[in-house]
């Protein structure tokens, strides 16, 4: 029995489901909110029209806001910590080979890649705004555009992901 529970509840990133159910879940969340925007709003944005529409203009200028506050605030030291953070954790992973690491660089490389679009994104949006408000048909081609690029991230992500978990799998069967 103890034997048992010890397979089922295995500690290897690779090897344990609730990595791949984690990784899973950070993926469909990172597609499904576009810039915090939940991408059903931009659907029904795009259907109806009026109200749906406003809604999803007003929800995307507050966090375009939100991303830009936080850009311009803490920007340089968010980036200077998470530098900090990615290079250890990718020195762990891949230098000292601690899987646990080499499962987190993972995920985080490619969100730090999503991060940096949404806030590419945010920037230019801010930039129309100057203009005047963007149409409807703007906005959701804006938003589509990086939906499409952030699945993108995500596919090739999940693939380095799979084969390399599929290589460390199987490089501990043989070994053991």
């Amino acid at each position: 029995m103890l034997q048992t529970l010890t397979d089922l509840i295995d500690m290897r990133s690779f090897s344990n489901l609730w990595y791949w159910i984690a990784l899973a879940v950070t993926w469909s969340s990172a597609s499904r909110w576009v810039i915090g925007v939940p991408w059903d709003m931009v659907i029904r944005a795009r259907r109806r029209g009026g109200v749906a529409a406003e809604q999803l203009h007003t929800l995307m200028r507050l966090n375009v806001a939100r991303y830009l506050l936080v850009a311009r605030e803490g920007g340089l030291a968010a980036t200077a910590l998470g530098s900090f953070l990615m290079t250890v954790v990718l020195l762990l992973g891949f230098a000292y080979q601690v899987e646990f690491c080499q499962a987190l660089s993972f995920i985080a490389v490619p969100m730090t890649l999503v991060a940096w679009l949404s806030l590419r994104v945010a920037q230019h949006y801010e930039a129309a705004l100057t203009e005047g408000v963007p149409s409807t048909e703007v906005l959701i081609h804006v938003l589509s555009r990086h939906r499409l690029h952030v699945q993108l991230v995500g596919i090739v992500a999940l693939t380095i992901t799979a084969f390399w978990g599929m290589v460390q799998n199987l490089n501990i069967s043989i070994l053991n």
